[in-house]
C-alpha cells in the first residue's frame, strides 16, 4: 500500500515557521491545543518538532530570576528533547508504522527534503481497526 493513502497534505497540517519567536510559537500552539507540531523553514524544509514539553523544560532549564525570557528568540533555537522522524513519501508500510509506533505523527518529506504534509498514528489505526472490523469470524487475524 502507498503511504500518501494516509497522507494530510501540508495545506491541511498547522506547523510552525522556524522564524517564528518563542512567544508566536507558544500561542500557535495554545490557540490550536496540539501536544506538538512541526517547524518548517523558509525553504519548505522540515526542520523538527517542538512540543509542549520542550518549551516546558526550555522554560524550567534556562529561565531564571537572573535571565528572564527572551522570548523572541526563534522556536528553532529551543532545544528539543527528540525531533520526530519523517519519512520519505517512496517509504513503505513497514518504516511508516516504525516511526508511528513512536510518535503521535509522522513527517513526510519529498526527495529534496520539503515537508509535504503528515500520517497521524490515529489514522493509522483508524484504518487496522476498519480492516480487522471487515474480517469475518472464520478470518484467521
Amino acid at each position: 500500500m502507498n503511504i500518501l493513502f494516509f497522507l494530510t497534505p501540508k495545506s491541511e497540517v498547522i506547523y510552525i515557521d522556524a522564524n517564528l519567536s518563542l512567544q508566536e510559537a507558544v500561542t500557535r500552539i495554545e490557540q490550536y491545543s496540539y501536544t506538538a507540531l512541526p517547524i518548517i523553514n523558509q525553504q519548505g524544509e522540515y526542520v523538527g518538532t517542538i512540543t509542549e514539553g520542550d518549551l516546558f523544560w526550555y522554560y524550567r532549564s534556562f529561565i531564571t530570576e537572573e535571565t528572564p525570557v527572551d522570548s523572541s528568540i526563534p522556536i528553532a533555537n529551543v532545544p528539543r528533547k527528540q525531533d520526530y522522524l519523517p519519512v520519505r513519501a517512496t517509504s513503505d508500510m513497514e518504516d511508516l508504522v516504525s516511526h508511528a509506533m513512536n510518535q503521535n505523527y509522522v513527517p513526510v518529506v519529498d526527495d529534496d527534503d520539503n515537508f509535504i504534509g503528515i500520517i497521524t498514528r490515529r489514522d493509522l489505526i483508524q484504518y487496522c481497526y476498519n480492516k480487522l472490523k471487515s474480517l469475518s469470524p472464520e478470518d484467521d487475524l
